[in-house]
């Protein structure tokens, strides 16, 4: 499986809480948000296609 790449916005509030929240328990930011995206409920057909996703 080839990585994909995520660029995003968000305020600096936000990024400084990611980023002590990812120090704190010694982990990289991107292993943080993995965590968090696999800890998301799988959608009704199982499928991650962009045609599932709302606008």
């Amino acid at each position: 499986m080839k990585d994909k790449q995520l660029r995003l916005r968000m305020s600096e509030r936000r990024y400084n809480k990611l980023k002590l929240y990812a120090q704190e328990k010694d982990k990289t930011m991107t292993q943080v948000v993995d965590e968090l995206i696999d800890s998301l409920p799988q959608t009704e057909s199982g499928n991650s296609s962009p045609t599932n996703i709302a606008p």
